[in-house]
């Protein structure tokens, strides 16, 4: 049966520019682990870059500005020392239950969801996009409470529409997919957490033998959207460079917002590790974040075809290409970081 009982877990709502920083974020700060969004991005190393044509969102090639769903939380939790669970199930009855025991236990639990049947959603926001993240923190009249870190404040959601999201179709489905603190170390290295975050940024923006990801992807990408016009045709090089757009302002915060977020988490890192240094390198990554929303700009007005006789695709790649080189730069800087003292 249904559970009707009303549970209220003492969860603060906090909202966030992206879902898997912010759920990771508020999780934490119920444990009394107070780290900004842009720290939990940073140890989590959130940034990242990868144009893969083979694989397809409504049948156009993905273009990606994060890590795979749940890292970010794997990882930051890890590198903190705290013991996490995910779970999946085939069975939704099973994963309706399982959840409904961890609210009852006083858990608040992260789910991964589809957006597109999510009812507290404006209908122009839905879409179909299933790597979106919430946390249940409770119920109340049969209702599911929920923390959507990209809202103002808690939703709710009937049984029947959180099963239905957790189950959502299509590409990368969440079958069920759940996740939660079960023990917090009573310390923690939050030095050494930075320093790892930050390399295994650089390593996977630099490192990655494949051309598809980091700086050697956006350079991909930079080229293969030099031909797309003469290869594709108009009508489908509109589409192909408005999933590129799509993709880089709409789904997270994407390129530019991400390279934001980084500035800050750098920022924050200099204070921390006490190198004054990475207050420069923070700069850089912010001027690396207009570069981006200069490229987005002239990329959405090609798109719509209102764009000017400069606004082409060779100039879009070009501003491609220099964000590569500039990124590259950065993270050359910061693949030597290490904790002084």
């Amino acid at each position: 049966m249904r559970s009707s009982q009303n549970i209220k877990i003492d969860f603060e709502h906090h909202p966030a520019a992206h879902c898997e920083n912010g759920v990771t974020s508020n999780l934490l700060n119920f444990y009394d682990i107070g780290l900004s969004e842009p720290m939990v991005f940073g140890i989590g190393s959130g940034l990242f870059f990868s144009y893969m044509p083979f694989i397809r969102v409504n049948y156009l090639p993905v273009t990606s500005f994060r890590p795979l769903p749940g890292w970010i939380f794997k990882r930051i939790n890890k590198r903190l020392g705290i013991k996490i669970k995910r779970r999946k199930f085939v069975n939704p009855k099973k994963a309706m239950d399982a959840l409904d025991t961890n609210l009852a236990k006083g858990i608040p639990t992260g789910c991964l969801v589809g957006v597109y049947h999510l009812t507290y959603f404006p209908k122009p926001y839905r879409f179909h996009f299933n790597a979106h993240n919430i946390i249940v923190f409770g119920k109340k009249n049969g209702e599911y409470l929920v923390s959507d870190p990209i809202m103002k404040g808690p939703e709710r959601l009937t049984y029947s529409d959180l099963q239905r999201v957790r189950y959502a179709k299509g590409s990368w489905p969440p079958i069920g997919r759940m996740y939660y603190v079960i023990k917090v170390p009573k310390h923690y290295d939050l030095k050494n957490a930075v320093v790892k975050g930050i390399r295994k940024t650089s390593k996977d923006m630099l490192n990655i033998p494949v051309p598809l990801f980091g700086v050697k992807g956006i350079r991909y990408l930079s080229r293969r959207m030099r031909n797309w016009p003469h290869k594709l045709g108009a009508k489908k090089a509109s589409l192909y460079i408005g999933q590129v757009v799509r993709m880089l302002e709409e789904i997270g915060t994407g390129g530019a917002g991400f390279r934001f977020m980084y500035a800050a988490f750098l920022q924050e890192a200099a204070g921390i590790l006490k190198q004054d240094w990475l207050n420069e390198v923070s700069k850089d990554m912010t001027d690396v974040g207009d570069k981006w929303r200069q490229f987005a700009v002239m990329a959405g007005r090609i798109f719509k075809n209102r764009a000017n006789s400069k606004e082409t695709y060779e100039a879009a790649a070009d501003i491609l290409t220099d964000i590569a080189n500039r990124e590259e730069i950065i993270f050359r800087k910061l693949k030597h970081i290490r904790v002084e003292g």
